[in-house]
């Protein structure tokens, strides 16, 4: 089975979804000749032409609106922003007309489309470039938030996304885009929406992730197994929404500790949201408060410093050895 990245593996998912569905097609900034910034739409153009993988202006509010012209009338539009910090510029067409077709029209109308594109830091870019935006999405009903951490879940989380009937926006984290690689079959296949995976699993303590910070939890934590023979599970969520409430509250009435970890700042992150599920449905099967280890409150840093204020390891040992004996 041929090893791949994540870009190699979005790349082969919209090929195969527009080799097998006519109404799909691929817009966004430089997509077409150029094949994107980071290369993920590279040669689609090439082999679908101009009217199926099409290169858009500059403005993303347009990229956006007309998308959800397309979809609503037949057409599977992904869009590829260069980077989700410039998704502001569309959060109207995004969260006040694309997230409400399928309610305001009473099921007439949906708007099957996907948004995609990179995000979250450790590569040292701008702060606009390397925010975490996910928990402003989860918090609007009629969208769907996936965020894959592998090439495997990246390439059958993007072909269910492409064939759901609702809006979905597809988080690619930036760090991990070439530097993870495994096994993705050539052929095509599903992940369901709203699935979580157990990445490792263990006994004594859970920690939730998802997107890049899922590699430094699954690393941590085969370093206290054969260290300190703490047994650590982590999950890694892949969608936010559908959230996979089943598996996070089964693995928790299991340790019975928690950590919710991911590069969003503190404050209203969906970190937040998790643990609040924790606390309706397992708060007696605790032996610890829930401990978050997250981004901090401040606008994304220079690169000189943002190691420090990203989630680290030392960051999640700090963590786990205040869990382990509250």
């Amino acid at each position: 089975m041929p090893v791949k990245t994540i870009v190699q593996a979005v790349n082969e998912a919209m090929e195969i979804a527009l080799e097998q569905d006519p109404s799909v097609m691929v817009m966004g900034l430089d997509v077409g000749t150029n094949g994107g910034v980071f290369r993920a739409t590279e040669q689609l153009q090439e082999k679908f032409g101009e009217h199926r993988v099409v290169d858009t202006p500059l403005a993303e509010s347009g990229i956006v609106g007309t998308a959800i012209g397309l979809a609503a009338n037949g057409m599977k539009p992904i869009v590829e922003l260069q980077f989700m910090g410039f998704i502001y510029s569309a959060m109207d067409q995004l969260c006040s007309q694309a997230a409400r077709v399928r309610f305001r029209t009473g099921g007439r109308f949906t708007a099957p489309m996907v948004i995609r594109g990179p995000f979250g830091g450790g590569v040292h870019a701008l702060e606009l470039h390397c925010d975490s935006y996910e928990s402003f999405f989860t918090h609007t009903p009629g969208l769907k938030v996936v965020i894959p951490s592998s090439p495997y879940d990246a390439k059958g989380l993007l072909l269910a996304a492409i064939q759901d009937p609702d809006p979905v926006v597809f988080f690619e984290p930036m760090k991990i885009y070439r530097s993870v690689k495994e096994e993705v079959p050539d052929e095509a296949y599903t992940i369901p929406l709203g699935k979580a995976k157990i990445v490792k699993e263990g006994e004594d303590l859970t920690i939730v992730s998802w997107g890049a910070p899922v590699h430094i939890a699954k690393k941590t934590a085969e370093k206290l197994q054969s260290e300190k023979g703490v047994s650590v599970e982590v999950i890694d969520l892949r969608t936010l929404v559908p959230f996979d409430t089943e598996t996070v509250i089964n693995s928790v009435r299991k340790t019975g500790r928690v950590i919710v970890m991911h590069e969003a700042v503190k404050t209203s992150g969906f970190g937040a949201e998790v643990a609040s599920r924790i606390m309706e449905e397992a708060f007696l099967y605790l032996e610890s408060p829930v401990e978050r280890v997250t981004g901090f409150d401040t606008p994304y840093p220079f690169p000189q410093v943002e190691h420090e204020w990203m989630p680290n390891e030392n960051r999640l040992l700090r963590a786990v050895d205040k869990v382990l004996h509250y």
